[in-house]
């Protein structure tokens, strides 16, 4: 049984987890990147939060893959490839890192220009992951198109994209 005094904190905790949601939910209504905006602006320790984000992000897309959910293993997997395109970006302090900063956040445009200025430099698996993780953010998530099976191929590309991301940004 639960003491009064244990009630009156679990509901104070609720109710400020309750209202921390709906701040998140607001700011990400009006555009603003919640993420982006807790990530220290020390390079070196941003570039290590967004690998270590995109190492959580694929480890929860592998759990959604292993319940079938194609929905959520497809969303799981864009964050990979969006963190990803961000850290790359910055490692190299490319112009269109430059860019996000300037207007405070990440567009798709600047991610997509940044997979490919990255690709030109390193390979073509950063415009491969990218691509394959917005196909998965636009028909796996938000169409809700791809079954499982559809989405596996996307992610194992997505999987190589961290892989070769982490040899280049420090495991």
């Amino acid at each position: 049984m639960l003491t009064p005094y244990f009630n009156k904190i679990l509901f104070n905790y609720l109710l400020l987890f309750s209202y921390m949601e709906e701040l998140i939910k607001r700011a990400e209504e009006m555009g603003i990147n919640v993420e982006d905006v807790l990530i220290s602006k020390d390079p070196k320790e941003e570039i290590r939060l967004r690998l270590e984000l995109a190492k959580k992000y694929m480890k929860e897309c592998e759990e959604y893959l292993k319940t079938s959910d194609a929905i959520q293993a497809s969303e799981k997997a864009y964050k990979v490839a969006e963190e990803l395109v961000k850290a790359l970006a910055e490692k190299f302090n490319l112009p269109e890192y430059q860019q996000a900063m300037k207007e405070g956040r990440w567009y798709t445009y600047l991610l997509t220009k940044a997979a490919n200025s990255l690709a030109s430099k390193l390979g073509n698996w950063v415009s491969d992951g990218w691509s394959n993780g917005y196909l998965l953010h636009v028909w796996g998530f938000h169409e809700a198109k791809l079954t499982i099976t559809d989405v596996t191929s996307y992610i194992n590309r997505i999987r190589d994209m961290l892989n070769e991301a982490k040899k280049i940004l420090g495991n």
